[in-house]
C-alpha cells in the first residue's frame, strides 16, 4: 500500500529545516557568547587601565607634596644631603620609568627615602613644632593610604583580568582582543626587605 504522495518530500523538507533551524541557533549562541567574551576582555582591560590610573593619580598627589616636604626639612637640616638627594633621584626615575614594574621600583625607592626623611625629626625636634611641616606630614599620610587603597584595587583588577587571559577560552577570546596579562605593581623584595630594616615611621 502505497503512502501519501509527497509525503515523503515533506518529511524530508522538514528534517532539513530542523537541522537549518539547529545550525542557525547554534550560530547565534556562539556569536552572542563570542560577543559577550570578547567585550568582558575589552572591559576588563579597561577596568585595570583605569584602575591603575587612579594609582597614578595618588601617586602624583604623593610627588606633589614632596618638594615642600623637602625644603621646610632642610630648613633645619640642610647637610643632611643623602637623603635629599635620594628622594629627588628616586622621584626622576618616576617620572621616566616605562612600565608598572619600573613604576614600583622607583615607588619603593622613594618610601624608603620619605621614612628616613620623616625620622629626621627625631634627631631635629623643631621639625615637630613646625607648622608647615607637621601639615604636609598628614596630607602625607592621608595621601598613602589612598595610594594603598588604589594600589590594591589595582592588583584585584590585575588579578582578575590575568586569570581570564589564562583560562582556556580566555586566552582565545583576549588575544583576538588584544589583550595581555598586566603587571601587578608590587614592590620587589630586596626593596621590602630594606624598608622593614628602616626605623618604622609613625605619621
Amino acid at each position: 500500500m502505497n503512502g501519501v504522495p509527497g509525503s515523503s518530500g515533506a518529511g524530508w523538507k522538514m528534517g532539513c529545516l530542523a537541522v537549518i533551524g539547529v545550525v542557525v541557533l547554534l550560530a547565534v549562541i556562539l556569536g552572542v557568547a563570542f560577543v559577550n567574551l570578547y567585550n568582558k576582555s575589552v572591559k576588563m582591560d579597561e577596568g585595570v587601565k583605569e584602575k591603575w590610573s587612579e594609582v597614578e593619580n595618588q601617586l602624583k598627589r604623593r610627588y606633589d607634596l614632596i618638594p615642600n616636604l623637602v625644603e621646610t626639612v632642610k630648613g633645619y637640616a640642610a647637610h643632611e644631603k643623602e637623603v635629599f638627594t635620594r628622594i629627588a633621584e628616586a622621584r626622576a626615575a618616576y617620572f621616566s620609568a616605562k612600565d608598572v614594574g619600573e613604576k614600583a621600583k622607583a615607588a619603593g625607592d622613594l618610601e624608603r627615602s620619605l621614612s628616613r626623611l620623616l625620622m629626621l625629626k627625631e634627631t631635629y625636634p623643631q621639625l615637630k613644632a613646625d607648622q608647615n611641616f607637621l601639615k604636609l606630614q598628614d596630607s602625607l599620610e592621608g595621601t598613602e593610604n589612598r595610594i594603598s587603597y588604589a594600589r590594591t584595587q589595582y592588583n584585584e583588577a590585575v588579578k582578575e583580568l590575568n586569570s581570564f587571559v589564562r583560562s582556556f577560552f580566555g586566552r582565545f577570546f583576549a588575544a583576538f582582543a588584544g589583550v595581555k596579562e598586566a603587571e601587578y605593581f608590587e614592590i620587589p623584595e630586596e626593596q621590602k626587605e630594606q624598608m622593614q630594616q628602616a626605623p618604622a615611621v609613625k605619621f
